[in-house]
């Protein structure tokens, strides 16, 4: 019982907890001493992760503190930190400032211990601190487009939990443990049926954390319906653990169950489904919700293949960072112009914001893979591990599919060289917000040089 190891994470559940009180009393001007709390927390909880140790598994091996676990106790913290940062003018001085940052705490810890599970019963508590506090940060805007995007939220929330718990409780049930390390060895003496049930509803529940077909709906809808900053969230941070943790399950299912083939059936699908919504979305976010989808089926494809190809975790993680920072990008670029939350109102920003401009060129053409940027070398590792690991079919979708994806980014691009047909905009929130945009927009670049330290993971 070592609870030390668990630092990073009693950090941010510390946090949370002093974020709400220290909200409930102090004044609505002094709200954003809260925000920039929270900021701290989710750093410090970022930097004690990355400078402790500790054992492979911790409390009866029920969660593991392995490469993949210390990658997203780096990464959520710090991802969470810049959406405070990209969100800030949107709650600054809002009744519920305090309650935005604890709700943002609250979800990064259960995304990270979503991750960190090595035990079904760890999952089903990891996914619902993951998923619950969404619920109230959706609807926080106070619009009709968020309380739809909830109430939608709420209900595949309801009922894709439902599954997988039913899921959990089966291979439970036939295996006569919940830890991984006991399925590992007991199902495969047990029958496939009741063991393909079980994967099948785990797998369900975990989908709709990621945003995946079929549990997908909620995201472009919530996306579009959030302030920007809890959008940029949703569309980046909860995904990052249910992916790991869709990667340690598949990793433990017996050869009886063939499912590393429908985990590669439903990658095809959400890239293919997510690219082609995006096609004609007019909203900026709502088509950053849809290219979430598309992205998900991307990083499926190293998990697809993670039982048989050791070089599938390390390209997950590396694929995994580089997405976030570039989806954090784009948001941040989309929050530095507030006025232009719709792709036609981006016309004539090259000329009138450069820089942020600049940001949103360099996010798009990474979000679609194009040479050199960032989730380009991830894709490249993808499509490789996936190759190696024995699915050319699968490669050769998403070659086609990548290719594809460059038309709503040209689209958004050509709209933002067009000339303006609106003067020149020029607000204390343009400025502001301006520089986390070309931050952003840097990191993008610069994560290729982390390229050979994730290839070592």
């Amino acid at each position: 019982m070592d609870y030390g190891a668990l630092l990073p994470e009693i950090v941010l559940l510390g946090g949370a907890i002093v974020a709400l009180l220290g909200g409930s009393f102090l004044p609505r001007p002094r709200q954003v001493l809260v925000t920039w709390f929270a900021i701290v927390v989710a750093c410090l909880s970022a930097v004690t992760a990355a400078l402790g140790t500790g054992p492979p598994t911790v409390f009866s091996d029920s969660y593991a503190l392995d490469d993949a676990t210390a990658t997203i106790r780096i990464l959520v913290p710090f991802a969470t930190a810049v959406v405070m940062l990209i969100g800030r003018q949107e709650s600054h001085g809002s009744a519920r400032e305090s309650e935005t940052a604890s709700l943002l705490l609250l979800a990064a810890l259960g995304t990270i211990v979503l991750a960190g599970a090595n035990d079904l019963l760890i999952v089903a508590t990891g996914f619902l601190l993951a998923t619950v506090p969404l619920y109230a940060l959706i609807g926080l805007s106070r619009s009709a487009a968020a309380a739809e995007a909830t109430m939608k939220t709420y209900l595949l929330g309801a009922a894709f939990g439902v599954v997988m718990l039913f899921g959990i409780a089966v291979l439970v049930g036939v295996a006569g443990g919940s830890t991984y390390p006991e399925l590992q060895r007991e199902l495969p003496h047990v029958p496939a049926a009741a063991v393909a049930l079980g994967f099948v509803g785990v797998l369900a529940g975990l989908l709709f954390k990621a945003g995946a077909v079929p549990g997908h709906f909620w995201v472009p809808d919530a996306a579009e319906g959030a302030g920007l900053g809890v959008a940029a969230f949703i569309t980046t941070v909860p995904k990052l653990g249910a992916l790991v943790a869709l990667a340690r399950l598949v990793d433990v299912m017996p050869k009886t169950v063939d499912a590393p083939l429908l985990v590669g059936l439903l990658a095809a699908a959400s890239m293919t489904l997510g690219t082609l919504a995006a096609f004609w979305q007019r909203s900026a976010p709502r088509l950053l919700g849809w290219s979430t989808v598309g992205q998900v089926g991307f990083l499926l494809m190293p998990v697809a293949v993670i039982g048989v190809e050791p070089s599938a975790r390390p390209a997950l993680l590396m694929y995994l960072v580089f997405y976030a920072v570039t989806n954090l990008a784009l948001f941040a670029a989309i929050a530095a112009l507030p006025n232009r939350t719709t792709i036609p109102a981006w016309r004539g920003a090259a000329k009138e914001h450069p820089a942020i401009t600049g940001v949103m060129l360099v996010g798009l053409l990474s979000l679609v893979g194009t040479p050199p940027t960032a989730v380009f070398v991830g894709k490249l590792a993808v499509f490789t591990t996936t190759w190696q690991g024995g699915m050319p079919w699968l490669v050769v979708i998403a070659a086609a599919v990548s290719a594809t994806s460059l038309f709503y980014a040209l689209r958004w691009l050509s709209m933002a060289f067009q000339p303006a047909e609106t003067p020149r905009l020029r607000t204390a929130a343009v400025q502001m917000q301006a520089a986390t945009a070309v931050a952003l927009g840097t990191l993008v670049i610069v994560a290729v040089v982390a390229t050979p330290a994730l290839l070592r993971l």
